[in-house]
C-alpha cells in the first residue's frame, strides 16, 4: 500500500514493489493519477495494482479509503507513508494559509489517521512493515533545505509519530522504518559527487522490507554535502 503514488517517488515505489511480484494498492489524491500508475504496472506485466483516491489532508477521505481497502483485501504487508505536499519558501509569508494547513494536515494528521485505520490489516499480515518517507527536514538541526517552515513542522510531527509507534508495536512484530533523505532529484547519475536520487531512496526501502524478521531497521539517515557557508 503506497500513498502519494500518482507521480514521482510514489510511482517509482509502487512500480518497484510490483516488479518484485507484489500486488500494490496505489493511492493518490486524484484517482486518475493513481489509475495511471496502476496501468503502468499492468502494462509492464509484473505483480498487479489497484488504484484508490485518498486525500491525506481530509479525515473523511482517509477513513473512506481505509474502508474501501478493507473491502478488497484481508491484509496489508507493507504500508508506505509517502504522500506529502512539499512547500517551497524560506519566509512564513511565502505560502498561503490554506496551503500551510493542507501540508501539515496531509503529512502529519493524515499519516497518523491512515496508519491507525490500517493497523488491523497490518496485524493480519505475517510480515507487517510500516515505512515512512519523512525527510531530512524532520531531523533536529537540519537547515539545508529550501522548504517552507510548515513543511519542516509537518516532517518533525511525522518523525515523532514514527518513533513512538516503532516502540509500541515492535512487540507485535510490526517493523516501523523511517527514511530521512535530504532534498533529492528524481533522476541523475548515482555517484558520490551527485545529488541523491529517488531510485536510491527506493532501493533503501526495498532493502529494509526484504530483511529477515529479526532485523529491525528503524531509520535511514543520509550524508549530504552542505552548501558553501552552511553547517
Amino acid at each position: 500500500m503506497v500513498t502519494g503514488a500518482g507521480r514521482d517517488t510514489g510511482r517509482l515505489l509502487a512500480t518497484a514493489f510490483a516488479e518484485r511480484g507484489a500486488y500494490v494498492f496505489v493511492a493518490a489524491r486524484r484517482v486518475d493519477a493513481a489509475e495511471r500508475t496502476a496501468e503502468l504496472i499492468r502494462e509492464r506485466g509484473h505483480g498487479g495494482a489497484e488504484p484508490f483516491a485518498c486525500d491525506l489532508a481530509s479525515p473523511d477521505s482517509v477513513r473512506a479509503f481505509a474502508v474501501a481497502l478493507a473491502g478488497r483485501t484481508d491484509r496489508v504487508d507493507v504500508l508506505v507513508n509517502n504522500g506529502a505536499a512539499y512547500l517551497h519558501g524560506e519566509d512564513l509569508g511565502d505560502v498561503e494559509d490554506d496551503d500551510i494547513v493542507d501540508a501539515i494536515a496531509g503529512a502529519a494528521t493524515g499519516t497518523v489517521l491512515l496508519t491507525k485505520h490500517l493497523l488491523p490489516l497490518l496485524r493480519a499480515s505475517a510480515r507487517p512493515d510500516i515505512v515512512n518517507l519523512i525527510s531530512g527536514c524532520g531531523e533536529v538541526g537540519h537547515r539545508r533545505s529550501g522548504a517552507h517552515p510548515a513543511f519542516y513542522a509537518a516532517k518533525h510531527a511525522q518523525a515523532g509519530f514514527a518513533e513512538i509507534l516503532s516502540h509500541r508495536v515492535r512487540a507485535e512484530g510490526i517493523r516501523v522504518v523511517s527514511l530521512f533523505p535530504p532534498d533529492f532529484v528524481q533522476d541523475g547519475p548515482r555517484d558520490a559527487s551527485s545529488e541523491l536520487t529517488a531510485r536510491s531512496v527506493v532501493d533503501c526501502v526495498l532493502f529494509a522490507v526484504s530483511q529477515p524478521r529479526d532485523c529491525f531497521i528503524r531509520e535511514f539517515r543520509f550524508e549530504q554535502v552542505a552548501p558553501v557557508g552552511q553547517d
